[in-house]
């Protein structure tokens, strides 16, 4: 079951804003990792950034979502919607 700001949550929250920044670096790394290829005989530097900012983007989205972000909660996400 959906809340019933879920439009606000996909807007506002920190945890969705960090998700996207994770997806984003998972889609990223191997084009720059294919891009870095042709300049750089070893990209392991990309591969040492890349795969941890991402796993830390992931981690820090998963402590977003466990604590209380007031402007979207209200008091603990409001009442229901009517109807």
């Amino acid at each position: 079951m959906l809340v019933h700001n879920w439009h606000d949550v996909l807007k506002r929250a920190w945890s969705v804003r960090l998700m996207a920044l994770a997806l984003l670096f998972i889609v990223l790394e191997p084009v720059i990792n294919f891009v870095a290829a042709t300049w750089v005989s070893r990209n392991l530097y990309i591969q040492l950034a890349m795969s941890p900012a991402t796993g830390l983007f992931a981690v820090a989205a998963i402590v977003a979502r466990i604590f209380v972000q007031q402007e979207i909660s209200g008091e603990l996400n409001g009442p229901p919607a009517e109807g």
